[in-house]
């Protein structure tokens, strides 16, 4: 339930530094302010690059500036200075520098959960849930409408999941063109993520097939591997249009969490030894 709620912009709950800037955190219980704060010369790609693991900015900011001035650049050509006074919003897959000898700093709205927070040092293995989500019937949806309106729906879709993955605490590691491979530290927020993005699509005309499993995994500069990534990708593969599918690993982690799940079966998996019991959210 919302509450009244007020904080002091000189005491950030948390303050993530990199190079040349820092993001200064403030939490409102479901929302999370940020404070973006970069110095002349910053850009993302040279000095917070390193740290997402991504070739882009893949975090979609929504908010105010300040001060200073901003050169965003997108995957498509477009540019634009932002400067102050204005308000923003910069979509996913983008280059950032912060141009002339003022600081920009900026108030942000929506890319502030996750942004600049270090999920694990390059070649790291971890725990991890893993999520894979896909688009059903992406390539016959995109003849039949056309590239322009299946570009808006799409947008329309990674709006959704990044809104969703923030929401969750979920990290994107990869967009894959009708879906995304992320990352969770727990499992229900995982699972509650993925059923979120899976309800919220259908508003667009859209369904997901989501796949999720839980073990250690590798990271590498902008992607994941292991055999828990090879186990949700064909989790994935498996589910009906709409479906969450979890492997039984997963379903045994989230006992008493107050999630429902029925059983699919045992299933044979591409590139999988053995056959898995497989679960779906209810």
């Amino acid at each position: 339930m919302a509450r009244l709620q007020h904080k002091p912009v000189s005491k950030p709950d948390e303050v993530r530094p990199y190079p040349l800037g820092q993001n200064e955190i403030f939490e409102m219980e479901d929302f999370v302010v940020g404070r973006m704060v970069q110095e002349p010369g910053w850009q993302w790609s040279k000095h917070v690059r390193p740290i997402a693991g991504t070739d882009r900015c893949m975090y979609h900011h929504l908010g105010y500036v300040v001060s200073g001035r901003l050169h965003v650049t997108l995957e498509d050509g477009s540019e634009a200075d932002i400067g102050p006074e204005e308000v923003f919003e910069i979509p996913p897959g983008h280059d950032a520098k912060v141009v002339g000898d003022e600081t920009w700093i900026a108030i942000d709205f929506r890319g502030a959960r996750s942004y600049a927070r270090p999920l694990a040092s390059s070649a790291d293995r971890i725990l991890a849930t893993v999520m894979f989500t896909d688009i059903v019937n992406s390539t016959e949806q995109l003849r039949t409408m056309g590239d322009t309106a299946w570009r808006n729906v799409l947008d329309q879709h990674n709006e959704i999941v990044q809104f969703e993955l923030d929401s969750y605490r979920g990290r994107q590691i990869k967009n894959t063109g009708d879906g995304v491979v992320a990352l969770f530290d727990g499992a229900a927020r995982a699972v509650e993520c993925a059923g979120a993005i899976a309800a919220r699509v259908t508003t667009i005309g859209l369904a997901v097939r989501v796949g999720l499993h839980t073990g250690e995994v590798e990271l590498v500069q902008g992607d994941v591997r292991g055999v828990a990534v090879h186990l949700a990708s064909r989790m994935m593969s498996e589910a009906a249009p709409g479906e969450v599918l979890v492997s039984g690993v997963t379903r045994e982690l989230l006992a008493g969490s107050g999630l429902t799940f029925e059983s699919r079966g045992m299933r044979t998996l591409k590139g999988i030894d053995g056959e898995r019991e497989l679960f779906a959210l209810v």
